[in-house]
């Protein structure tokens, strides 16, 4: 099993092109089951979970095949085949859930195992299910698996469209029934709708196939479904989860990183926890500039749905704060296991204390290097960045969790100066 091996100590200083958000392009893939014509998508980034969503649509019966020679652009399109989304496929990534909807909108049935994916608390589908029944599916959950089909609909095997308060803003949940209401019969209001940049990307590549969608970026959604959807060409928004994590890499490291295609907009309540803590950012119009001229201070951060501070950013902002000065509160709100990353990090030095869903972590004036062991994607990361920092060597058992989110890491990072490899295991 590959590690990865940090030697510490290395102000980073460079420029780092961030690719393809993940969290748009899955769902964007899975839009393709929506219709029978080609759909093309550019700046696809080069990962794991993208290669899992494309085994799934093959499995469908949608060929997915590359466009261009670097693979970053895919053309998707075929009839469906199939209606079952197999568990060997489903338990590596939780995003396969999202041919739930778009497969019984297109075919009125659907038979998807329940999720897997990082083990950072049970995220439940209910939402989806309740959304789904809402829109005249009968649901049943049998062998591990969920079996969904239009009874009746509007009389024609058809979803209808109905009234949804969310009582979360679930991110899945409103992909999965925002793909489901654009072929659903009459008009769908989602409420309480999560307003990610994923989803309002997701939107506007719909509405580029035929869906008439209101309200994209609010947390009112209203879809009038269409009798069919079409193909088109989309080109998938940046990665503000990547490009955060980079710019914690540039704060941790003490140096100065350009993260070209980067949108500031996208990551204004990090930008203000790490301004606040001493971190300078600056945008160019296309790209954002992040350095560290001096010390950290301790800031507390809560997790909370868009435009709160992301969940995806947590234990990267919780390794920054382990070396700054003072205290910072970290609060997790939206999983309830997504501290794992707290015990390896205190491995290296850091001073962390867990209350519950909160994390006290009192600054240190260094970490030092260790062995430690990767639990999910995110954690994985933290780690990588506290290794950037520590003295001395950081060994990061476990790293196939990155390949699922950050497309040529160490690459990215030596360019800028780290001294980090990959070794196979």
């Amino acid at each position: 099993m590959d590690r990865i091996v940090i030697q510490g100590g290395r102000p980073l200083a460079g420029e780092i092109a961030v690719g393809g958000a993940k969290n748009a392009a899955l769902p964007l893939m899975a839009a393709a089951l929506l219709t029978d014509e080609r759909l093309l998508l550019s700046n696809v980034p080069l990962l794991a979970d993208i290669r899992t969503m494309s085994d799934l649509l093959e499995r469908h019966g949608i060929a997915v095949e590359r466009a261009t020679a670097d693979g970053r652009t895919l053309s998707l399109g075929g009839r469906i085949g199939s209606v079952e989304a197999p568990y060997d496929i489903v338990r590596k990534m939780r995003a396969s859930v999202l041919v739930l909807g778009p497969l019984l909108a297109r075919v009125g049935e659907a038979r998807v195992s329940l999720p897997g994916g990082c083990a950072i608390g049970t995220r439940p589908i209910d939402l989806h299910l309740k959304g789904l029944q809402e829109m005249g599916a009968e649901i049943r959950l049998e062998g591990g698996y969920v079996h969904a089909r239009v009874a009746n609909g509007a009389g024609n095997g058809r979803l209808r469209g109905a009234t949804i308060v969310l009582p979360f803003a679930s991110v899945g949940a409103t992909e999965n029934l925002l793909m489901a209401a654009t072929l659903a019969d009459g008009e769908t209001v989602l409420a309480n709708a999560a307003r990610e940049p994923e989803i309002g990307d997701l939107a506007e590549c719909l509405n580029a196939m035929g869906a008439r969608i209101g309200g994209i970026g609010t947390e009112r959604l209203i879809i009038e479904g269409v009798a069919r959807m079409r193909g088109a060409a989309h080109t998938i928004i940046p990665d503000r989860i990547e490009a955060g994590t980079y710019a914690c890499a540039a704060a941790i490291s003490g140096g100065e990183v350009r993260l070209r295609h980067a949108r500031l907009a996208d990551l204004a309540s990090l930008a203000r926890a790490l301004r606040e803590s001493g971190v300078e950012i600056d945008d160019d119009g296309e790209g954002v500039t992040v350095q560290r001229r001096s010390g950290l201070r301790g800031v507390d951060a809560m997790t909370e749905p868009y435009p709160g501070f992301p969940t995806d950013m947590q234990a990267q902002f919780m390794a920054l704060m382990s070396v700054a000065d003072g205290a910072a509160l970290v609060t997790e709100t939206i999983f309830e296991n997504r501290f794992m990353h707290v015990p390896e990090l205190n491995r290296m030095g850091a001073r962390i204390n867990v209350h519950g869903a909160s994390a006290i972590v009192r600054g240190v004036a260094a970490l030092s290097g260790a062995p430690v062991m990767a639990t999910d994607l995110r954690a994985s990361v933290s780690l990588v960045l506290a290794g950037l920092a520590a003295r001395g060597e950081t060994v990061v058992n476990r790293v196939y969790h990155l390949d699922r989110g950050y497309e040529a890491l160490e690459r990215k990072l030596a360019a800028c100066g780290a001294s980090i490899e990959r070794v196979p295991g």
